[in-house]
């Protein structure tokens, strides 16, 4: 039943023409009933003025970052967009990925089932008297209005015509964690989610969601592994609780491609749990963590503290997160090596819309809509561009080169490659570079400023170096001045 409704989708037939998978308006257009309105022409209009990534994509040579199928660096920057299919209806749908698109985001982290009541914003249920094993794929009633899985085919489809991939949550871990699903259950609904999107190569998967790999482990395992040997091209890998990363419990498991952790929602003296490994808000450690980790896998932070939500997360009186403490943790994390970094907003990953009544989660205060133009959604373009703008397979954190690297607020992250280095300064502190250990000591040098807030560099400035650089960023010591310092071999 379920292969049938894939093969549908992805290959669809149109006046007994068969459509390439690629062709993803034609196939929203089918599955909508309609022609193709002005909307999908635009959307198709971009895809095609775009280079695109040949999808799937899969991880590198040297095991620590993401290409498409020619080989070409994919820096991952994703949204959590978690409760998409049970809050958004299509045309809603369009708005989100044409903003998330327009903004530089390539990947949608997504929620499957995040309740065994689950059910799309039409009222079509996501399975049958809630049970696991039996999704609910009863041809929806009406030319418009989808059922809970044609709401998900569709977004992949959208999503694909975007360049954009969709992480898909199988079951969130507060639903298996509840004792409502069994093992069979949950290889059973892995078999048919596997099935249901063989052919989709913008689809990869996060296994887990917020939750202990040691809690429920057979299931996280039959899960992965049921789906894995159904379709090995897809990437998978496992979102843990906060504070917490994949490698702990499945660093070696065969179908883990990539590690992914949570640095979560608190400050530094708000992390008063103990037992796990925990790293308070330096979140590059992490990667530092999982870099030295064999074997080799890529590694990333998939959910930071969101923008707008509570420190803490609990509490709506705390201070929120701003912009640019998201920066931190994105520079943070990627120059210590990770293979991108996910966003998110507290209004856009739970979708909230104020004109329902209904009241939302973690002190919101804006709407989806609203939500989606908060400042750092528009910044993770600049890390996106700058790390692509440098030869992208070669580069290596460096832990050595910063002689006064400091800690918590005051660290500098560096980052290095073949003939350059990259630092990057929270609050626009001083600091000081051994370029001895860079190979960049007495010789010409192009020094520059870039602002994470802006994108923009500053001119160049040759310099024949000594030993040493003193780097003073521009402005004044402070949260929100941040920079990164990019130095350059001249020639």
């Amino acid at each position: 039943m379920s292969s049938d409704v894939s093969q549908k989708l992805f290959k669809p037939k149109i006046k007994g023409k068969s459509v390439k998978a690629g062709l993803a308006t034609a196939a929203v257009a089918l599955l909508l009933g309609g022609c193709q309105s002005g909307s999908r022409q635009k959307e198709s209009k971009k895809a095609q003025q775009e280079d695109g990534t040949a999808f799937p994509i899969k991880v590198s040579d040297n095991h620590r970052y993401f290409v498409d199928q020619s080989g070409k660096p994919f820096f991952w920057l994703g949204d959590t967009g978690w409760l998409i299919l049970s809050k958004l209806r299509q045309g809603q749908v369009d708005s989100y990925l044409e903003d998330r698109a327009d903004k530089g985001f390539n990947v949608i982290q997504v929620m499957v089932i995040h309740d065994l009541a689950e059910e799309n914003a039409d009222g079509r249920t996501a399975l049958i008297n809630k049970d696991l094993s039996r999704p609910d794929t009863a041809t929806a009633q009406g030319g418009h209005i989808l059922n809970y899985w044609q709401g998900l085919d569709s977004l992949v489809v959208k999503a694909d015509s975007r360049h954009m991939l969709v992480a898909l949550v199988p079951v969130w871990g507060s639903v298996v964690k509840s004792g409502k699903v069994s093992s069979d259950q949950a290889t059973s609904f892995a078999r048919f989610l596997a099935h249901r999107y063989h052919s989709a190569k913008n689809v990869i998967w996060l296994n887990g969601g917020d939750i202990p790999g040691s809690d429920s482990l057979g299931i996280w395992q039959a899960i992965g592994t049921t789906i894995k040997s159904i379709n090995p091209q897809q990437l998978m890998s496992f979102h843990p609780r906060g504070r917490t990363q994949s490698s702990t419990w499945f660093q070696t498991a065969e179908w883990l491609d990539f590690n992914v952790f949570q640095s979560g929602h608190r400050r530094y003296d708000q992390d008063n749990e103990s037992g796990s490994l925990r790293y308070g808000e330096d979140n590059y450690k992490y990667v530092l963590d999982d870099y030295q980790k064999k074997p080799i896998k890529p590694t990333l932070d998939a959910e930071p503290s969101y923008e707008g939500i509570p420190q803490g997360l609990h509490d709506s009186l705390q201070p929120r997160w701003d912009a640019a403490s998201i920066r931190r943790y994105a520079y943070w994390s990627v120059f210590a090596g990770a293979c991108g970094f996910t966003y998110g907003a507290n209004a856009v990953m739970q979708f909230y819309d104020p004109s329902t009544g209904l009241a939302g989660a973690y002190g919101v205060t804006k709407s989806w809509q609203q939500g989606l133009q908060d400042t750092a959604a528009g910044q993770m373009i600049y890390l996106k561009t700058l790390m692509l703008s440098k030869p992208y397979l070669t580069r290596v954190p460096d832990t050595v080169c910063v002689l006064d690297q400091g800690e918590k607020y005051n660290y500098v992250a560096a980052t290095k490659g073949p003939g350059y280095a990259m630092f990057y300064t929270p609050n626009g502190r001083a600091f000081k570079v051994d370029l001895s250990e860079l190979q960049l000591n007495h010789q010409k040098v192009n020094i520059s400023w870039f602002d994470p807030r802006t994108g923009e560099i500053s001119p160049k400035e040759a310099v024949i170096t000594e030993n040493t650089y003193d780097a003073r960023p521009p402005g004044q010591k402070g949260h929100g001045n941040d920079w990164v310092l990019v130095l350059q071999k001249a020639g």
